[in-house]
């Protein structure tokens, strides 16, 4: 596999997960602010635009505080099978 495959994977995971961070966060009706007030710790929202528009990469921990932010569990928060893909 070439490296601009694997760049190619890259992004479509990370725009996958982030479309699917934001359904989740929407049909919560949630805004952005509102969904790092309910995260552990202090976090910044032009970091959730980032990850929602698949432009950041979040660590595994700031993938937690999202899905316990939104109540759900890391599975669901990283199953973006029903995105429309």
């Amino acid at each position: 596999m070439k490296e601009s495959d694997l760049d190619n994977i890259r992004a479509e995971l990370l725009k996958n997960v982030g479309k699917n961070i934001q359904r989740i966060r929407e049909q919560k009706g949630l805004s952005q602010f509102d969904l790092i007030t309910k995260m552990l710790g202090e976090f910044d929202v032009t970091n959730v635009s980032r990850i929602e528009s698949g432009r950041n990469n979040p660590t595994l921990f700031t993938l937690y505080r999202i899905a316990k932010a939104l109540d759900v569990s890391l599975p669901q928060l990283l199953d973006y099978s029903t995105t429309g893909k």
